[in-house]
């Protein structure tokens, strides 16, 4: 008899929910890429049969769209929490971003989802979304240590171009923090 149950390593199966689903499609986005998210794949990592994907998703688009809806709000809370560094000298909220963007938590699903927006518009709208907000925290961090609209624009945009080119260019996530703060040294000369 089919399941849409799942087992825990605890013990009894425990009924599966949608973030069970989407946690179990940022894996598999992160670890092999959009062409490997298929339902039979979801449910082989679950371990639970078809009619589970069936009994919370209409089918592949309606799944896809909501994982790029919770990948969006997920990357919400990491921008509310750059807000909240607002109070922290403009240096040390620089460097805590720097950290929250490359950890290994978030690396490879950031990349995973900005190559699934190259081919995806409706990816590409909330990616560009989320960046807008990292975006305006950056420049905000710029602006409060001194520079001018004009030149915290420009370390800003070259500060996050240099966050997205590492994402491409990196097998894994950058973890030297002294050239991290190479880095933001030579941003905040004046």
């Amino acid at each position: 008899m089919a399941t849409s149950r799942a087992r825990s390593d605890d013990g009894p199966a425990a009924r599966l929910g949608i973030e069970d689903w989407l946690q179990a499609g940022f894996a598999i986005l992160a670890e092999q890429g959009i062409k490997a998210l298929k339902v039979d794949s979801l449910c082989a990592r679950l371990g639970v049969t078809k009619g589970s994907f069936y009994w919370h998703f209409t089918g592949m688009p309606a799944y896809r769209s909501a994982l790029v809806t919770s990948w969006g709000e997920l990357r919400d809370g990491d921008r509310r929490d750059f807000e909240e560094l607002g109070v922290l000298p403009p240096r040390e909220r620089l460097t805590r971003m720097m950290a929250s963007l490359v950890s290994p938590a978030h690396w490879t699903l950031e990349r995973a989802m900005r190559e699934w927006a190259r081919t995806d518009e409706s990816v590409a709208v909330g990616v560009r979304a989320a960046d807008r907000r990292v975006l305006r925290a950056v420049r905000a961090a710029f602006v409060d240590f001194g520079f001018d609209d004009e030149e915290a624009d420009v370390r800003a945009n070259a500060t996050f171009a240099a966050g997205i080119g590492l994402l491409h260019l990196s097998g894994s996530a950058p973890r030297d923090a002294a050239q991290a703060e190479r880095f933001l040294d030579l941003m905040l000369a004046h």
